[in-house]
């Protein structure tokens, strides 16, 4: 059980990071106007260190911030921090092919609403959509399911917002310490006793990502420059994509589902994080770039850099996906299949 409070940033309250304040933009549901992204841009650029992050719950990060103060007055001036107060539970992830964004602005809305929820954990997260279904919200719908934990319980609802905030609030009631419903004794049954349950056939959770193409391009490592994509609208993705209009410029993205940097992430490493143990990203680089090896016991020497990394067979022959930790907590790592490198201050142990 957690013993201290929940401490995710938000767009106000920074997280102390090794190389300045980091802030986290919630974006529900992942869209952007092209107003609110060049606002993200031009704030990143003049208070931060010039790069956006994207993350794991289609959320946006700033890096090397003085203070949060004159970020959030910006992001509230583009829509983008609607309630001061309740700024760090605005989690929802969408099926980002879906029209769903309207069902997200109105579960947005009502959680915000609501002065009880002001006090969720920041880890909190609502999906809406089967294809992101598996990715382990509190709270998920896929059409008239309301998953709990991740799990089809058996609750059909009909008006899905309302169910939404009222297992919210049930949570809320329950939860104690914990930041997550998986972590609340007997919390899932508690609430599916309140909704009731039905015969109909379980939904079974899965994670359906986006390859990458020219309408659905992946950012490398999941970080934009404030200079790429000027004057554009599109929609984040959990899995560090976008999803843009038909004649967007996608320079620098990854738009070839055989590039050897589809479906490679990492966490900040150093110098960003006084607890990476390497400069994970460097190190991911000279691994992309290395030859390919057949044999997946080969160790090569990144040049310059010892100990040498573990390469994983050819590019081609890679299953799933590779993230890289530059310590235990292994943060970053997406949901689904996943082949690990985690540093252990002696090189990268493999973890499959």
């Amino acid at each position: 059980m957690r013993s201290h409070p929940d401490a995710c940033p938000g767009a106000v309250e920074l997280h102390a990071a090794a190389d300045g304040g980091l802030a986290r933009i919630r974006v529900p549901g992942g869209t952007l106007s092209a107003a609110q992204w060049d606002a993200v841009r031009l704030a990143a650029a003049e208070l931060g260190n010039g790069s956006i992050e994207l993350t794991s719950r289609a959320n946006l990060q700033i890096r090397g911030l003085a203070d949060g103060v004159e970020l959030g007055e910006r992001m509230r001036a583009a829509g983008l921090l609607p309630s001061w107060s309740h700024e760090r539970i605005r989690n929802i992830v969408a099926a980002p092919l879906d029209d769903n964004q309207a069902l997200v602005d109105a579960l947005d809305a009502a959680l915000c609403a609501d002065p009880v929820l002001a006090s969720l954990p920041g880890r909190f997260l609502v999906t809406v959509g089967a294809s992101v279904s598996g990715l382990g919200g509190d709270i998920g719908l896929v059409g008239d399911v309301l998953l709990l934990a991740g799990t089809d319980t058996g609750v059909r609802v009909s008006d899905p917002v309302d169910a939404v905030v009222t297992a919210a609030r049930l949570f809320q009631s329950l939860r104690g310490p914990a930041w997550r419903l998986s972590e609340v004794d007997d919390g899932v049954r508690k609430i599916t006793a309140h909704f009731g349950t039905t015969d109909a056939p379980r939904l079974t959770p899965a994670v359906t990502p986006v390859a990458p193409s020219p309408l659905t391009p992946g950012v490398p490592l999941g970080r934009l420059d404030a200079s790429q994509l000027p004057g554009a609208a599109f929609r984040l993705t959990p899995w560090r994509s976008l999803v843009v209009p038909a004649g967007t410029d996608v320079t620098g993205l990854i738009t070839d589902p055989a590039s050897p940097w589809h479906g490679v992430s990492a966490c900040t490493g150093r110098p960003g994080c006084a607890k990476s143990l390497s400069d994970v990203r460097a190190d991911v680089h000279a691994w992309v770039d290395a030859p390919a090896q057949t044999d997946a016991s080969h160790h090569t020497h990144v040049p310059g850099r010892v100990p040498p990394i573990s390469i994983l067979g050819t590019r081609s022959d890679k299953p799933g996906a590779v993230h890289w930790s530059g310590c235990a907590r292994r943060c970053g790592r997406p949901a689904g299949d996943v082949i690990e490198f985690v540093a252990t201050g002696d090189g990268y142990e493999e973890i499959r």
